[in-house]
């Protein structure tokens, strides 16, 4: 069950999830997750493969319903104010428009009933444009870039959507060291400059730990939330970066 309170409640958690469990086609896939995201928060997501990483995305989404339990969107958040950057399939990658035109489409969820696109939300755009540093990718085939280009026209559109919360499912998935390091910097100053909420489900658990700041490890149950300093101390967190599980061998 997903909750939205109205003004009164806009000191709480941006989300709370309370004793939640998921099922996919009748089995338990993820159970006893209790955490919450506070604005600014950069949370990450780990664990193993099919531990239910990508599916909590999918609660916070609304596209799952919790099995038990309850999510509850806090400080005036609606499900069409939050930015998402899924992971790519190959159909998705070869898509027929301009660099423009995809970023543009993060403006549809709250262009409501309208039939064009307003001149702010045009507006809107151009910003995220220039602050992804796509300028001259703008009218490119968004089918001839890069996957390292296509990742960031895909931040952008995400971005055109919120000015609260980000939800990132692998977003450096395929990418060389190189781009991953420059992605990884940009949703950091995403999340510190413009004081964005990260949600993000990584199997980069390195990398991970040096910028979130919270950390949400899933063992099909929960097995550790809390900040990262916290994480990286304890016997869970110890033990999962040691063994060769945090270079991404097992990933979701």
């Amino acid at each position: 069950m997903w909750k939205r309170y109205g003004k009164r409640y806009s000191n709480m958690a941006l989300i709370t999830c309370r004793d939640a469990s998921f099922a996919y086609e009748g089995n338990t896939v993820v159970e006893g997750l209790n955490f919450t995201v506070e604005s600014g928060d950069y949370l990450c997501i780990i664990g193993e493969n099919g531990s239910g990483k990508s599916t909590i995305i999918k609660g916070l989404l609304r596209l799952k319903t919790p099995q038990t339990g309850s999510i509850v969107a806090g400080d005036g958040l609606k499900p069409s104010e939050i930015g998402y950057l899924p992971q790519q399939t190959v159909v998705q990658k070869d898509f027929p428009a301009s660099a423009y035109e995809v970023v543009l489409s993060g403006r549809l969820g709250a262009r409501g009933i309208l039939p064009f696109y307003s001149r702010a939300d045009k507006a809107i755009a151009e910003e995220n444009i220039r602050r992804l540093d796509i300028v001259d990718l703008r009218n490119k085939c968004y089918r001839e870039l890069s996957g390292g280009q296509q990742q960031r026209v895909l931040l952008a559109r995400a971005l055109c959507a919120t000015k609260k919360l980000l939800l990132l499912d692998e977003p450096v998935a395929g990418l060389d060291p190189l781009v991953t390091q420059e992605l990884y910097r940009l949703i950091e100053d995403i999340n510190r400059q413009m004081g964005i909420t990260i949600i993000m489900v990584s199997h980069d658990v390195r990398t991970a730990v040096k910028y979130a700041s919270h950390i949400l490890h899933l063992k099909n149950t929960q097995a550790f939330f809390g900040r990262t300093e916290d994480y990286v101390s304890s016997g869970v967190g110890i033990s999962f970066l040691n063994c060769g599980c945090a270079d991404g061998r097992h990933a979701e």
